[in-house]
C-alpha cells in the first residue's frame, strides 16, 4: 500500500495558543481514567499515542474546547487557531502542562482535577494531529495533482477557497494540518482516523421519517442530524424507533483507484494548500 512505503521525516513545529477554559466542564465520567501515572511527564513522553487515543482527545476537544476553537480547531471567537502551531510549549509534556493547568491571567482555564492524566494526554495527541508540522519537500506534481483531484470529483464532498460541497472537511488549507504521510494515510484508509464531527447517523422516528446525514451533536437524551441538503433535524432519542451512529468515513480509499504516481501528485497539491504567510 503506498501509505506504507512513503516513509517520510517530518518533525513536528510546537508552540501553544491559548486554548479556551471550557475544560473545567469536564468530568470524570468521560472518556479517561484517573490516577494515570504521571512518569511520562516529566520525561517528556506522550504514553497515548494511538489512533484510538487521537479518536478519544478529538471528543474530548469537541465537547470542551470547541466553543473557542472551533470544531475543527481553527479558531473561535475566544480562542485562537490552534492549527498553524502553538505558542505556549515546545513539547508534549509542555502542552499537557497547559492542557492541565491553564494560563495564568489568560482565559484559559486548566482542565478539571477529576479529569485524569490520560484524558491529558489524549487530548495532546489530537492536538498535534492539527498541525502537519515542519514543511518538508514532496515528491509529486502540484499541478497534475489538481487535475487528479478534479476528475475524481473531490469537490464533490470538499471546499477548497469556497468552491466546492462542504459535505466534507474544508480543505483550503489542508497542508498546514497534515503531513505528506498523514495525507497518504488519509486517501488509503480513510477509516483510520474520523473526527467525530463527521460521524453519520442513520436514524428512523415513531411516525416513519428516515433522516441520514451528519451528526452535528449527540447527548444522552436528544441528537441533531444534518441531512445532504443542508436540513438540520432534532430528535428526541425516546421518540426514535432505531438509531444508528456509523463512525467510518464517507470518503472512499483511493489505495486502488489511483497508482502510486497519482497518489504522490495528489499529496503534492494537498500539501501545497496552505495559508499565503506561509508559502
Amino acid at each position: 500500500m503506498f501509505r506504507k512505503t512513503l516513509q517520510l521525516g517530518v518533525g513536528i513545529a510546537l508552540g501553544f495558543g491559548l486554548i479556551c477554559g471550557q475544560a473545567d466542564d469536564l468530568t470524570a465520567q468521560d472518556d479517561g481514567a484517573i490516577g494515570t501515572d504521571v512518569s511520562h511527564l516529566n520525561a517528556g513522553e506522550n504514553p497515548y499515542t494511538t489512533a484510538y487515543d487521537v479518536r478519544i482527545g478529538s471528543g474530548i476537544f469537541e465537547r470542551s474546547c470547541s466553543r473557542c476553537h472551533g470544531l475543527d480547531g481553527t479558531g473561535g471567537e475566544r480562542g485562537p487557531d490552534l492549527t498553524s502551531g502553538f505558542q505556549r510549549a515546545s513539547t508534549d509534556a509542555g502542552l499537557f502542562n497547559v492542557v492541565r493547568n491553564g494560563v495564568p491571567d489568560t482565559e484559559m482555564r486548566g482542565i478539571s482535577q477529576n479529569r485524569g492524566d490520560q484524558s491529558v494526554w489524549q487530548i495532546v495527541s489530537y492536538l498535534q494531529t492539527l498541525s502537519g508540522g515542519m514543511r518538508v519537500d514532496v515528491p509529486g506534481d502540484p499541478v497534475t495533482g489538481a487535475a487528479v483531484y478534479a476528475q475524481n470529483d473531490c469537490a464533490g464532498c470538499h471546499v477548497i477557497d469556497g468552491v466546492g460541497s462542504s459535505s466534507g472537511p474544508d480543505l483550503t488549507t489542508i497542508g498546514n494540518r497534515r503531513s505528506p504521510a498523514e495525507l497518504a494515510s488519509d486517501l488509503t484508509d480513510p477509516d483510520e482516523r474520523v473526527q467525530p464531527q463527521w460521524w453519520m447517523m442513520n436514524v428512523t422516528h415513531n411516525d416513519g421519517t428516515r433522516v441520514e446525514g451528519r451528526r452535528l451533536n449527540e447527548g444522552t437524551y436528544s441528537v441533531r442530524i444534518l441531512d445532504e441538503s443542508g436540513r438540520m433535524w432534532s430528535f428526541e432519542k425516546r421518540n426514535l424507533s432505531q438509531s444508528e451512529r456509523l463512525e467510518n468515513s464517507t470518503m472512499p480509499s483511493y489505495s486502488e483507484n489511483l497508482s502510486d504516481d497519482q497518489l504522490q501528485d495528489l499529496i503534492a497539491y494537498l500539501y501545497g494548500l496552505i495559508r499565503p504567510l506561509d508559502g
